[in-house]
């Protein structure tokens, strides 16, 4: 049996669509379009590529984009003054600094100079507080895609034990946050986990965030499990995630492609981001 395909960009087309329209009524009503700041620091090719396609999706739903590009050897210093005149900006709705960053630079501390109603990459520790206790803030835009991906596909979360392999702050933690309050049963993994395998065919609902090529495999998964791939690996010159495809996707009962599956997803949940930013800074009761 063919296992079905979470089509991504089909669902991401659908969220952008939305966003547009959102974006249109915004700035009917305030006479400006919902602005975005993203800051590039350095010359790493797959963040200027990251940078490209968000600004090409914002310019596609109306939103207004300032690509603010400094050189690696940029000081903290001009960062952090950059951020503060972003921050106190009335037309900068949502400010994102691309990582990874140049060596010198803390991340953490970059992110904590956001103005958290502002961080539509939803890091800062305020809005990563309110994600664990249920309060009102910014998803991170991977997580936030994930679940919008498996909610609009139809797959039901309630009830289900969601194995999330992978912890870091972007995805894992997130994503298991976001399960959790959906009411599915999670298990979180990571490198030091032992007989991952033995875990991973328990799950309903497999995300695999790990950085690692095609980790998963075949023997590793439930038959019928629905299997979420974060992953994005370039080797030997093509795009595979972290899962084997050819090996999971026949025991699959549902699985992202790679590419096509969750990055759309991302780039569409931070338009959303932006626009939900927006909202929540002019006080309108829309965004809650």
């Amino acid at each position: 049996m063919e296992p079905r395909i979470l089509d991504g960009r089909a669902v991401a087309a659908q969220v952008k669509a939305e966003v547009a329209a959102e974006v249109r009524a915004y700035r009917e009503r305030y006479g400006e379009p919902p602005g975005l700041a993203v800051i590039l620091i350095g010359d790493n090719p797959a963040s200027q590529t990251y940078v490209r396609n968000k600004e090409t999706a914002c310019r596609e739903v109306g939103i207004a984009s300032a690509v603010y590009h400094l050189e690696a050897v940029t000081p903290a210093e001009s960062v952090y003054r950059l951020l503060r005149q972003l921050n106190e900006r009335s037309d900068i709705h949502g400010i994102l600094v691309q990582l990874p960053l140049p060596p010198h630079l803390d991340p953490q501390a970059i992110i904590e100079a956001i103005r958290p109603e502002k961080d539509v990459d939803g890091f800062h520790p305020l809005n990563v507080g309110r994600l664990a206790t249920g309060g009102p803030c910014l998803v991170p835009c991977t997580p936030r895609g994930i679940i919008t991906l498996l909610e609009r596909s139809g797959i039901s979360i309630r009830g289900k034990h969601a194995v999330v392999v992978g912890r870091s702050n972007i995805v894992g933690k997130p994503a298991a946050l976001l399960l959790l309050q959906r009411d599915a049963t999670v298990t979180v993994c990571h490198s030091r986990t032992p007989d991952l395998a033995i875990v991973t065919r328990c799950a309903d609902i497999l995300v695999v965030a790990v950085g690692r090529p095609q980790m998963i495999t075949g023997e590793m998964v439930k038959e019928g499990a629905v299997v979420v791939d974060v992953g994005i690996n370039r080797v030997e010159g093509k795009l595979v995630g972290d899962v084997d495809f050819a090996t999971v996707a026949p025991r699959a009962g549902a699985i992202t492609p790679v590419p096509g599956g969750v990055g759309p997803m991302t780039v569409a949940m931070l338009l959303a981001n932006t626009v939900e930013a927006a909202r929540r800074l002019a006080g309108s009761p829309e965004a809650d």
